[in-house]
């Protein structure tokens, strides 16, 4: 238990120190790749996100979306990719292959829609290669560089100011 706590707290740090050093430079090229970062607790619904972006004129190869389980016996074998707890460790390091490519990839906009804090949802928006970070009201301001006041359930609502958002921004 108390192991558990020192590796919140190793993780929080290494959040922190990316926030803090994050540069913001976001471009105003169009956007032609996205990844999207779901809580399955909240909102599983692949699908809608695949079909909205390929509505905006994103290739479906382009589209990237994984999503967050509490435990692995949870998955679907029909996700992308998933991940849980046990695929981080000390310091902000990942376990998980896919994640970690997730990661790395340089997404032009970046959507994490879900508004439950959680650390490892925190550490991988945090961490990501992503120009733009698209996100849902949260606590900690550092993490997006845009965020919209939805709730999770309320989709149909996201995607409307969303597009409005990227239009304005020349995204779109």
């Amino acid at each position: 238990m108390i192991l558990k706590v020192f590796k919140a707290n190793s993780n929080q740090k290494y959040i922190n120190k990316l926030l803090n050093a994050r540069q913001v430079a976001v471009s105003n090229m169009k956007m032609n790749s996205v990844g999207v970062i779901l809580n399955m607790n909240e909102f599983s619904d692949f699908d809608t996100f695949r079909n909205y972006f390929k509505e905006l004129g994103v290739s479906p190869a382009k589209t990237k979306v994984i999503a967050f389980i509490d435990d692995a016996k949870d998955a679907n074998p029909l996700w992308d990719t998933y991940f849980n707890p046990k695929d981080f460790g000390w310091k902000g390091k990942i376990n998980n292959v896919d994640l970690q490519s997730f990661i790395d990839t340089k997404f032009d906009v970046l959507i994490s829609y879900y508004t439950q804090e959680s650390l490892e949802l925190k550490l991988i928006t945090a961490a990501s290669k992503a120009n733009f970070k698209v996100g849902l009201i949260q606590d900690d301001k550092r993490v997006f560089d845009l965020m919209i006041d939805v709730k999770t359930k309320d989709i149909q609502l996201f995607k409307i100011e969303l597009k409005k958002y990227l239009t304005v921004l020349n995204k779109i």
